[in-house]
């Protein structure tokens, strides 16, 4: 099924890699039965396609095919093979110089997941590479160049992030064009604006659920806003980053609805099972990700007459990345995005791609080939770009997701470092750092070309990510101390300063995750008196500092800046209702943001603080992302001492996690950062020679080691 192009489409509208003719890979499954011959169907014999066969040896979901000779396959892959426009002069010479540095990154990883069906792929994905630089506009092949020039660009103490819905920032993308001055203002040098791409009606998991990956949701815009925005946005030396969704689409999607209708070749594009024998297997070492409102991890579909996969929603279908024509379309759709502007990909549950029988089906070895291979593709084409991957995994599974052995520093560029979070408002409740500086400790050293994603808050619900090894070796037990913040986060504790909500109890693991803006988990929204909010603002503006001072990107949610607090009225929104995380969604609240000059508001307080510490950051050449920040013992359990090695001098972020004064020998700051150290938040210089500092209640500081 063909869809016509859209109203503001552009004349020659971009063409599908799934819309180019491909060798049949298909030949053992059967279409569909006809759905309007039987409305009640029965479940089929299996078919040896879309995975419902183990790969030999591996245990993972593949596809299956019929063989074909060598000569066979050879000549459909070059009829199959679309015409490329020429390159010519600089581009063509452009081409064979990045092709030449990447083949091997990008052969070697497609061979380690596709084996011989490599040779077919290659001329067609070649083609597909040849036709995207010719399609690259020209102020974005510059910018290719300038990015070459400056490799760590995302690494640079300059880059702060900030991230929004464009709806309930400034309505549309046009509506976030007229705010860009406000952003400036900030110091924001980087804007995520969440799900954007046209998803399904209705209930669509935030916009996670993606009809179409070549259009704009119709309400925010179109893709000319889209260029235009990012153009504009160019222009002011900030990048946008777009989450593209990778490991499933809605069953809207035209992939699934061709899939339903019977057509061989989509429905090698997803994970079909005729009866429960292969999804009860594979249930068995599966998590759930949203037990209470999505149990299980697959779901009967009549039309398709199958089990599909479907990791998080019932309406959002897991896509089959054994088949490698499923590589091709995202290889298109990265690329296409990337001519409209788009400089960085959250790539959206990267974790979850590869499924393999007997284990939980997250952070198999082959993810991270396939994500070595997109990343080859996009340098060949569009350098300019990076990849974040979403991948809330535990610190042992996450640096892979950065590059280990071979793939060091070739698959993301920057990962989200959700322990650092995590433990942040763990030390915030507990009063206690050992947790955090035994967490921290674990951490491998990152490549030195890559970066970490910093942030106290975004739009997601705080999963308590604590393993049972770091809460023993810190003195605790991890279902205790899990169950503890749960309780504390959601107000049950005696004596929270938090309000927070409890979402998706599963009683069977007693996971409880917490939903809640900053400024109500930090105590804004419970004060009562002028020193409550005092003690509020104290608290957020520390854990800012961390992020800050921690060394990568950090990344500011939409209305931290201005210490907004829990928005209920999105129980009165039918389709939010369910879902608690829509509490710390709100709209962007201009009023208030008026206020960000006036020191006597909670808002004017907070900008104030967050803009002094931005500042302080653009200045301070060791936060640069290349450096590790390393932790230092603290004497005292109360406190955090993180140190960052800079060729310059030594760095030593001090942080205060109590509302009272706490002593520190002076020694212990003396050794790393000498007599007379500087804070730079404050421009104070610090005296180190007497025997103890006392540190200020959630008192935050960079101290820096002076010249002699």
């Amino acid at each position: 099924m063909t869809k016509p192009p859209a109203p503001d489409a552009p004349e020659n509208p971009p063409r599908s890699a799934a819309d180019q003719p491909i060798p049949d890979q298909s030949a053992s499954a059967q279409p569909a039965p006809d759905s309007s011959a039987a409305p009640v169907r029965k479940p089929r014999a299996p078919r040896k396609s879309a995975a419902s066969l183990e790969h030999a040896g591996t245990g993972a979901a593949r596809p299956t095919s019929k063989p074909r000779s060598k000569k066979a396959a050879e000549a459909a892959a070059t009829a199959d093979t679309p015409a490329a426009p020429e390159l010519s002069g600089h581009d063509l010479s452009t081409f064979n110089i990045r092709l030449e540095r990447y083949r091997q990154d990008l052969e070697n990883s497609l061979r380690a997941v596709y084996g011989k069906q490599v040779d077919a792929l290659w001329p067609r994905l070649e083609a597909l590479l040849r036709r995207a630089l010719a399609e690259r506009p020209a102020d974005l092949k510059r910018l290719d160049e300038a990015r070459l020039l400056r490799p760590d660009w995302l690494q640079v103490p300059e880059m702060i992030g900030y991230v929004a819905y464009t709806d309930r920032f400034a309505g549309t993308l046009r509506g976030v064009s007229q705010r860009l001055g406000y952003l400036e203002e900030l110091g924001v040098k980087y804007l995520h604006l969440m799900p954007l791409l046209k998803p399904r009606a209705r209930e669509n998991d935030g916009g996670y659920a993606v009809a179409d990956y070549r259009a704009v949701r119709e309400d925010l815009g179109s893709i000319d806003d889209l260029r235009s925005l990012t153009a504009e946005l160019r222009g002011r030396g900030i990048s946008l980053e777009l989450d593209l969704v990778i490991n499933h689409v809605a069953r809207e999607h035209d992939w699934a609805v061709r899939a339903r209708a019977g057509e061989a070749r989509y429905r090698d594009y997803f994970l079909l099972f005729p009866d429960r024998q292969m999804p009860d297997a594979y249930e068995r070492s599966l998590p759930e990700i949203f037990p209470d409102f999505a149990p299980g991890n697959f779901t009967w579909n009549e039309e398709a007459a199958s089990w599909v996969w479907t990791t998080f929603n019932s309406y959002q279908w897991d896509l089959n990345w054994a088949n490698p024509d499923v590589f091709l379309e995202f290889v298109d759709i990265i690329l296409y995005l990337a001519n409209q502007g788009v400089e960085i990909f959250r790539l959206d549950a990267i974790a979850f791609l590869w499924k393999r029988l007997g284990t939980d089906s997250q952070n198999q070895p082959e993810v991270h080939d396939l994500t070595r291979a997109l990343r080859a593709c996009a340098r060949i084409v569009a350098p300019a770009v990076a990849f974040k991957a979403e991948a809330i995994v535990s610190p042992g599974d996450l640096i892979a997701y950065l590059g280990k052995r071979d793939h060091s520093g070739k698959v993301s560029d920057m990962a989200y470092h959700n322990s650092l979070m995590v433990q942040l408002w763990s030390s915030l409740a507990s009063r206690n750092t050992r947790l955090f500086e035994q967490a921290l400790s674990a951490f491998a050293p990152k490549p030195t070309n890559t970066t970490w994603g910093l942030y106290v808050r975004c739009h997601d619900d705080i999963g308590w990510a604590i393993s049972d090894h770091d809460a023993g070796m810190a003195g605790t037990v991890g279902w205790g101390h899990r169950a503890f913040l749960s309780d504390f986060y959601s107000g049950e504790w005696p004596g929270s300063f938090a309000r927070g909500q409890v979402f998706q109890a599963n009683p069977r693991t007693g996971d409880r995750r917490i939903s809640g803006s900053a400024a109500s988990l930090a105590g804004l929204e419970a004060a009562q008196t002028p020193e409550d909010v005092s003690l509020a603002l104290r608290r957020l503006r520390l854990l800012h500092a961390v992020t800050l001072g921690y060394g990568g990107v950090p990344l500011l949610y939409m209305g931290d800046e201005l210490a907004l607090t829990n928005d209920y009225s999105y129980q009165d929104v039918p389709e939010h209702a369910s879902d608690n995380r829509w509490l710390h969604r709100p709209a962007m609240d201009w009023d208030k943001a008026e206020e960000r000059a006036d020191s006597a508001t909670p808002a004017g307080q907070m900008y104030a603080a967050l803009q002094q510490l931005i500042r302080a950051r653009q200045q301070l050449p060791h936060l640069h992302a290349s450096i590790e920040s390393q932790v230092v013992r603290s004497s005292n359990e109360h406190t955090l001492l993180l140190r960052r090695s800079h060729p310059l001098g030594q760095m030593l972020g001090v942080y205060n996690f109590t509302g009272e004064f706490q002593p520190l020998p002076a020694w212990v700051l003396r050794e790393v950062v000498g007599d007379f150290p500087r804070d730079a938040i404050s421009g104070h210089e610090w005296n180190l020679t007497n025997e103890e500092v006392a540190l200020e209640p959630y008192g935050a500081y960079w101290l820096i080691e002076q010249p002699r």
